[in-house]
């Protein structure tokens, strides 16, 4: 029994055109691998090769047809057909082989067309047919002998196929076989991620066979086959490039397939450069479809996803030898809502605290209670820099990265609304204090010069004293020095990670305090004042620290500062 592996006309040479019946030579497995791996073999081919899936084109309104040979009744026969990227219709007949030739006993064969226009024409006996886009089978444990056509056709539009048949289904088992229960389980769900678990294929468990499982996710609905996902995902390279009529195969097709391409068999016949493929279609626009494969996990958790959001998914057991893959019983979930924003009002002119943490973002309201012309906020962040957006009565107005203390004025307007976003660090979590005032004479912040950096004079270090200096402003301020004693191998990511510039002079030791002071300076150029700092240790390490603070009793921190006092004066 056999299904042939040839080109029509030879196939058709190869019928008895004697008065005896004669046998067709039973399927030589070393033969076919050989076969196989000559793509050459199959180019122009309308003949379906026993045990190997193949990939081919449709043209819109253009039917197409395939031919295989079985030789002797009651001989087990499966047909797999998987639509790509449309919908098909296709039917599947057999007709019996001539058994006599019609030349009269001269012995001369008939001339070629004559032979193929008396098996074709015939129209045979229809054993199965389908139309739609589903992967569909025809699955026979005894078929009568005889020349099968299958015939194919898509009314839609272009696109590609797959066609799998064989003799020995019971054997061959590309395909990976799907557990009892083909469902996937939605086990757990988010507002950014959506986990997934599904049960192994008896492929994998019990046959021992190489299987990976691949997820595909979407939003728009779920996939029938994994070449229905590859044009998809291909549907605008040459995946989607449609080769000339009647030419069933070239080494893309074996590459693509899980055949490694031949590049000489190729550039015989012309089929390798894409500009030799014949009509292409247009390119569409890429879609939202992600593709991941997960080995031979049985769950999964899919992350990054939108919140509030219907997404699709799909799930194929892949057979890594044969490359041939079985889909699962898709599903979709919808994630959870974004947990809403609680939106925290300013009163006018008092300081709010505010937590944010890390990536995430919060939401503040302030509304003057009277007429105003300027608003005025001052936002002091206390880590790393912050985003801040402020939205007047929906219209954009501002949108700035804040370090430090920043101050931003803005123009009024009546019973006007503002809404202000800010949002946090990747790095970390944020803490800011922010303040909305519609009174120009109500600043709780103090004035800060752009550095603030302490600056320690080397020249003038002694055994027990330090020397600094740091900058100030026009604004009449108080300066609070403060010092503590560290270990030797204190360093650079130690201080880094307690300089939260909102924590004041409350939180020190008394112990701890040097001195505080008024200073000021009309001349900004002369904005510096000197200090030294006295009673220290020989050889020891002290991180300093200033505070300036306001008004309105409001401290901010200046850049710490470590120096070491002289080991030996």
């Amino acid at each position: 029994m056999l299904l042939l592996r040839c080109p029509l006309p030879l196939l058709l040479l190869l019928l008895p055109l004697d008065s005896r019946p004669q046998k067709l030579p039973t399927r030589d497995e070393e033969l076919f691998q050989m076969q196989i791996r000559d793509k050459a073999f199959f180019h122009d081919s309308s003949v379906i090769p026993d045990g190997a899936e193949i990939s081919s084109y449709l043209f819109r309104d253009t039917p197409k047809r395939y031919f295989f040979v079985v030789e002797e009744d009651n001989t087990p026969l499966a047909v797999t057909v998987t639509p790509c990227d449309a919908p098909l219709e296709w039917k599947l007949s057999v007709q019996e082989l001539p058994e006599e030739a019609s030349g009269e006993g001269s012995g001369d064969p008939e001339p070629l067309e004559q032979q193929k226009q008396q098996i074709t024409n015939e129209e045979g006996t229809e054993l199965f047919s389908y139309k739609g886009n589903d992967v569909e089978y025809f699955v026979s444990s005894s078929s009568p002998s005889g020349l099968y056509q299958l015939d194919l056709l898509s009314t839609e539009k272009d696109t590609h196929f797959k066609v799998y048949a064989t003799t020995t289904p019971e054997s061959d088992q590309p395909y990976p076989e799907l557990p009892y229960d083909p469902r996937i389980d939605v086990t757990s769900l988010g507002r950014t991620t959506v986990t997934l678990a599904w049960k192994p294929s008896p492929t994998a468990s019990l046959l021992r066979q190489p299987i990976q499982y691949c997820i595909v996710i979407n939003k728009e609905h779920n996939f029938k086959s994994l070449c229905a996902v590859e044009a998809k995902l291909s549907s605008d390279d040459a995946f989607m490039m449609a080769p000339k009529p009647g030419l069933d195969f070239s080494p893309f097709d074996f590459a693509h397939f899980g055949f490694p391409a031949d590049n000489n068999s190729g550039k015989e016949r012309g089929f390798l450069k894409s500009s030799k493929f014949g009509r292409q279609t247009s390119p569409k626009p890429r879609v939202d479809l992600h593709r991941v494969c997960v080995g031979n996990k049985n769950i999964f958790t899919v992350s990054d996803l939108k919140p509030d959001t219907q997404y699709y998914f799909d799930m194929f057991a892949v057979n890594t030898n044969t490359n041939m893959s079985t889909a699962y019983v898709g599903t979709f979930a919808r994630t959870k809502e974004e947990a809403k924003q609680k939106t925290v009002e300013l009163k006018d002119g008092k300081v709010t605290d505010v937590f944010i943490k890390r990536k995430g973002a919060k939401f503040l309201r302030f509304a003057p209670v009277s007429s105003h012309q300027k608003v005025t906020f001052s936002v002091h962040s206390c880590l790393d820099a912050v985003q801040i957006q402020v939205r007047r009565d929906g219209k954009l107005l501002l949108s700035q990265s804040v370090e430090g203390v920043r101050q931003f004025q803005l123009r009024g307007k009546a019973k006007a609304k503002y809404l202000i976003r800010l949002k946090g660090s990747k790095k970390g979590a944020s803490m800011l204090k922010i303040l909305a005032t519609s009174r120009p004479n109500k600043q709780s912040f103090p004035s800060l010069p752009e550095d603030t950096r302490i600056k320690a004079f080397d020249k003038l270090r002694t055994c027990s004293s330090v020397t600094v200096a740091w900058l100030g402003t026009q604004e009449r301020n108080k300066f609070c020095i403060y010092k503590r004693e560290v270990d030797d191998n204190y360093n650079e990511e130690q201080k880094k990670r307690e300089q939260n510039q909102c924590l004041g002079p409350d939180t020190r030791k008394k112990s701890e305090k040097v001195l505080c002071k008024y200073f000021h300076s009309q001349n900004i150029q002369k904005a510096v004042t000197t200090e030294t700092i006295r009673g220290l240790q020989p050889g020891k390490s002290y991180l300093l620290d200033v505070y300036v603070i306001g008004h309105g009793g409001h401290s901010v921190k200046y850049q710490s500062k470590l120096v070491k006092t002289r080991k030996f004066c």
